[in-house]
């Protein structure tokens, strides 16, 4: 897997572009947006093993991300965004619940 084309095409799937990204880092630091391109023009395995891309690395937009994901091994990008807000607001009873969602409880009052 190319991780420059593997970044690329993640991008493009959620109708992002290069012109889309603010900077790409990790909690520590950022990194030049044309270092990473240059450094991530190269061949990894994406597949079973050890993971070999660096797991903290993420590309940051506006109000969207990418960071590394990892199962035991295989590893790729997730694309994460803010959530929007719900217009409506309900009162719950509770928020703890053996794999449930808060709207399952909601309707198990």
């Amino acid at each position: 897997m190319n991780l420059l084309q593997e970044t690329t095409d993640m991008l493009s799937a959620y109708d992002k572009t290069w012109d889309d990204v603010l900077w790409i880092g990790c909690a520590d630091f950022t990194i030049s947006i044309e270092d990473f391109k240059r450094l991530a023009n190269c061949e990894y395995n994406n597949d079973y093993g050890s993971p070999e891309v660096a797991l903290d690395l993420k590309v940051v937009g506006k109000d969207w991300w990418l960071e590394r994901t990892e199962y035991d091994g295989s590893e790729g990008w997730v694309y994460k965004a803010y959530p929007t807000k719900p217009s409506g607001q309900k009162s719950v009873q509770r928020v703890i619940g053996c794999w449930e969602s808060l709207a399952e409880m909601l309707d198990k009052r």
